[in-house]
């Protein structure tokens, strides 16, 4: 496999529970910046995991958890 055909990765991660927000660096014209995604893992009915973007109540507390983990990695590294 060609280096330009390898799926991008998120430079770190943070996860509470089922939930996990991924962070993504980016090149602009002024710089380097992040993006967030989060998603919410589950087991199918077939066993597989899967990842849904979609919350519950009860998965809101720990969505609180990694999106201020990521604003706290992200301050830290663009001076913001």
């Amino acid at each position: 496999m060609a280096p330009q055909d390898k799926k991008p990765k998120p430079v770190t991660a943070f996860r509470c529970s089922s939930i996990k927000a991924s962070i993504w660096k980016n090149e602009g014209m002024k710089g380097p910046f992040y993006n967030v995604t989060v998603a919410r893992s589950y087991k199918a009915s077939d066993g597989t995991m899967k990842d849904s973007e979609s919350f519950g109540l009860a998965d809101l507390e720990a969505l609180l958890v990694v999106a201020q983990q990521a604003k706290i990695w992200i301050t830290e590294r663009s001076g913001r």
